[in-house]
């Protein structure tokens, strides 16, 4: 997918499904390996046992892969930009954002670059002026701007849509540690979905 991404045309909708499927279904399955090798490896802390090594050790060589294909995905997106000192909207694009002309294109892929931002900031150290605040505010700045178009453009019933702002209210949670600001997205775009939903029922 990642050679039809640099073909220089268009993706179909058929084609940004198959493209997130790809590397969700990599990055998912580490993330998830991840989180059971820092379980594991905080319970063999506690009792002190020597495995601990080989568990912290082979942690380490997943979150390199992690990053390798999480690097790999916003290159196709942003031209190697990830984490650079411009503002995400003036960044140089390659070739998928600039051919992405509907509104849902654009916001499913806005939305993507934000994602995978987000999963790196799991593994980057924490500190205000380190790589994690970085990639905090590419991912902000990448689902901000989906929103706005999407707000704009997109229906409150679109699959898009909502998914952007359950992954947007995700990212307010689980990075920025502020869970009613992520409450409040995630209640207004179901609010606004069910309203739109009853004005299609009335007007049949």
């Amino acid at each position: 997918m990642a050679l039809v991404a640099k073909m220089g045309l268009e993706l179909s909708t058929e084609e940004r499904a198959l493209f997130s499927a790809a590397f969700k279904n990599a990055v998912g399955a580490r993330r998830q390996a991840w989180r059971a090798l820092t379980m594991l490896e905080q319970k063999e802390k506690l009792r002190g046992e020597t495995v601990e090594k080989s568990i912290k050790a082979y942690r380490a060589v997943i979150e390199e892969e992690i990053r390798i294909l999480c690097y790999k995905i916003l290159d196709l997106l942003t031209k190697g930009t990830c984490c650079s000192p411009l503002p995400y909207t003036q960044r140089p694009c390659s070739e998928v954002l600039p051919l992405a002309t509907g509104a849902e294109s654009k916001v499913f892929l806005h939305k993507l670059h934000g994602d995978y931002c987000r999963y790196l900031t799991e593994f980057e150290p924490g500190a205000p002026q380190g790589k994690h605040a970085q990639l905090a505010e590419d991912a902000h700045d990448s689902y901000k701007l989906a929103s706005d178009i999407a707000l704009n453009d997109l229906p409150p019933t679109n699959p898009v849509r909502l998914g952007l702002a359950l992954n947007f209210s995700v990212f307010y949670y689980e990075v920025l540690n502020s869970p009613e600001r992520a409450c409040l997205l995630a209640k207004a775009a179901f609010d606004d979905a069910i309203s739109a939903m009853d004005n299609l029922e009335d007007d049949e």
